[in-house]
């Protein structure tokens, strides 16, 4: 059916199966050839009162399900011509003794088989399967990412990315809502080829294992596609109880404060001296105003911009350290990264280290954490640390976009351990100071680093960046990971000091200059050089942050807009702390009084990106004081021209066009300057 405006609009939505009489089979096990049992066929299938009901079979016996159809949102185009996607829902289960009933009541919806299916997928995904061996496509849909191969005897086959062998490699990534609007004409052509009538029919697939889609309903008068999961529920599940993440909030505090401190006395004695020093001098910093804006801005200058090769050597001096080597693949968004890293740690041959701020316990994360306990019961070493605290609170929030159905571990510590071989840590936030710094390292050789965590906002909600980087600079990751690792440990300090670091296992072969810049306990790079690029810039910068709140930053951009250069600032005009918000709208205020150009990201963006006359600066760090004097950070920074235009092509250029430039200022309360000097002090 074609709407009024010649577009055809589906809704999708990926549903977890359920069975009234049995549980429904087990995973089958990974491999090429096609599981034994048998597939789950539906027999019946029913429609109406906003539901639809199906009747299916496993070896012999018979089980009983049913999908709500009602308050969905029918997919629309966005500006970029693509379809956004609608929510998902639980099917329910039907007792046995309604079925009659609801065969006298509501209408047969036709049901073609396995033959069918096989005929119709071909058709449309004939276009994008690599039809090399062991290669396939990974494609991500609403609510979850799959790959489809063909296996050696020449079967199309769907399985979960995290289920992907390990000896077959991604040929390509698609985003399968992007190909519904060309499927249409093949669809009313097939239907009536099959003399399906009324534009309405279920399909057996014949997929069985677990994460597969066995049923696939479309209903071409109503717009709607509802692609039908068979989900199991993981092992370690619990209700949680209410408040429980402010009680493991509050003992960890207690442990962070008791037993920890003595096991690391050198860094709660150095996270305490540069909390209380930074504290000490923030008053001298907020009392620094900038002048009153001017009537006119100064026009943009023709100066030649800072002398990169000078710059360089600066770093060196300053740092004390030369730069490494290696290269950078920006990846924007979940849908860039989080495919890229999952056949990442399915292809791993021998070791996964994680490193994050937040583990989250929602759906994306439970689905990484089930395939690195997979992983690690396969021979990989897989350990994983988070930030204790960042964690917790996560844990306690909840997605709007979270499906309705999914139950959240009592703790992801404990559900990251159970039936696994994961060695996980927690990171103590003594005095508060957390470890803000999200590294993944694969084979101690394919490193991702940047702003995102493990959870859906950062999947599926925001707007985000991530590095893939490669090179030597993995070395000094490594070691990065491993110090953290060992100060994690029980015996914290003492432990790191009797570690060892890693070899060495990354020649330089190609590349470029990268070199890590780090905010931690007395030592506050990011903050230091991004100030001093500031004041070194003459031609233009660009920088993309959630939290854009730290007064000695923001007048060294006022100053350097005077100078004549090209200020443009990206944020967001929502962001998820709440009153940060309003600190944030008074920045964007002084901005504007003084030249800048601010750009509101159409959402959030949790993106932490600058440039500074082609030096680029992007990491894990916030422009806040957190994440500049108080936090352990990394960022990653370079002046290679093709990185800081990769850069500008794949974030900035993008990100200005979609996003409204800020004309006129936002309305300010009293409060909100009372708001500004205290968040000087907890931002």
């Amino acid at each position: 059916m074609l709407t009024t405006h010649g577009r055809y609009i589906w809704l999708i939505a990926l549903t977890c199966l359920t069975a009234a009489c049995s549980s429904p089979p087990p995973m089958a096990p990974i491999g090429e050839q096609v599981p034994p049992e048998e597939a789950l066929i539906a027999v019946e299938a029913f429609r109406g009162e906003g539901r639809y009901f199906l009747r299916y079979r496993h070896n012999n016996e018979y089980f009983y399900a049913a999908g709500d159809l009602k308050g969905r949102q029918l997919l629309q185009r966005s500006a970029d011509g693509h379809y956004q996607a609608a929510e998902v829902d639980a099917l329910i289960p039907e007792p046995l003794g309604n079925w009659q009933d609801i065969r006298d009541r509501l209408t047969p919806v036709p049901i073609l088989g396995l033959s069918a299916w096989a005929s119709f997928r071909d058709r449309v995904f004939s276009g994008f399967m690599p039809t090399r061996s062991n290669s396939g496509v990974a494609v991500s849909l609403e609510r979850g990412d799959y790959f489809f191969f063909y296996d050696r005897e020449g079967r199309f086959r769907a399985r979960r990315l995290i289920d992907k062998p390990a000896w077959y490699e991604v040929a390509d990534h698609i985003n399968l809502e992007e190909y519904y609007h060309r499927w249409e004409p093949v669809l009313l052509e097939f239907l009536q080829e099959q003399g399906v009538q009324g534009g309405e029919v279920l399909f057996n697939t014949g997929d069985l294992e677990a994460g597969a889609i066995p049923f696939i309903y479309i209903n071409t008068r109503t717009q709607a596609i509802v692609l039908v999961r068979y989900d199991e529920l993981p092992a370690g599940m619990g209700s949680q109880l209410p408040a429980a993440h402010w009680l493991q909030s509050l003992w960890h505090f207690v442990g962070s404060h008791t037993y920890s401190v003595p096991m690391r006395p050198f860094t709660s004695a150095q996270s305490l001296i540069a909390l209380l020093t930074d504290t000490a001098v923030q008053p001298g910093r907020t009392l620094v105003s900038p002048a009153p804006g001017e009537a006119s801005f100064p026009a943009l200058s023709d100066d030649p911009p800072m002398d990169l090769v000078a710059w360089e050597q600066t770093l060196d001096q300053r740092l004390g350290r030369e730069a490494s080597a290696g290269t950078l693949d920006f990846l924007v968004d979940g849908d860039a990264f989080f495919p890229r890293f999952i056949d990442a740690v399915a292809s791993a041959d021998h070791s996964v280290d994680i490193r994050a701020y937040i583990f989250d316990n929602d759906d994306v994360a439970l689905t990484i954490a089930e395939q690195l306990k997979r992983r690690s019961r396969e021979g990989i070493t897989t350990r994983v640390l988070f930030d204790g605290l960042g964690t917790i609170i996560a844990g306690g929030e909840h997605s709007e976009t979270e499906p309705d159905h999914h139950q959240k571990p009592i703790s992801i510590h404990r559900f990251l351990e159970q039936g696994s071989d994961i060695d996980v840590r927690a990171v103590k936030n003594t005095w508060l100071m957390g470890d803000h710094v999200k590294t993944m390292i694969i084979d101690q050789r394919i490193a991702f680093l940047g702003g995102m965590n493990i959870g859906r906002e950062y999947r599926y909600d925001w707007h985000d960046l991530m590095m893939e980087v490669r090179g030597p600079v993995v070395d000094e990751l490594n070691r990065e990971f491993s110090q953290a690792w060992a100060k994690a440990g029980w015996f914290g300090d003492f432990g790191m000091m009797l570690s060892r670091d890693p070899k060495p296992v990354n020649a330089w072969s190609s590349g470029y200059p990268l070199r890590l810049i780090h905010t931690r306990p007395g030592q506050q790079e990011i903050f230091s050089l991004q100030r001093e690029a500031i004041r070194r810039s003459r031609d233009y910068i660009y920088i993309q942050n959630a939290y854009f709140t730290d007064d000695e930053l923001l007048h060294e951009l006022i100053e350097a807009r005077r100078r004549g250069v090209d200020v443009r600032v990206i944020i967001p005009l929502e962001t998820d702390r709440g009153l940060i918000t309003r600190n944030i709208a008074t920045a964007a205020n002084l901005m504007l009084e003084h030249g800048i150009r601010v750009y509101i990201y159409p959402g959030f963006t949790h993106a932490k990106a600058a440039i500074f006359d082609g030096w680029a600066c992007v990491g894990s760090a916030n422009f806040d004081r957190l994440s500049l004097k108080i936090n352990r950070e990394i960022n990653v920074a370079t002046s290679e021209p093709v990185a800081v235009q990769e850069l500008l092509d794949e974030l900035f250029l993008p990100d200005f066009e979609r996003s409204p430039e800020l004309t006129e200022p936002f309305p300010q309360a009293w409060a909100d300057q009372v708001i500004e000097m205290v968040g000087d002090y907890i931002f």
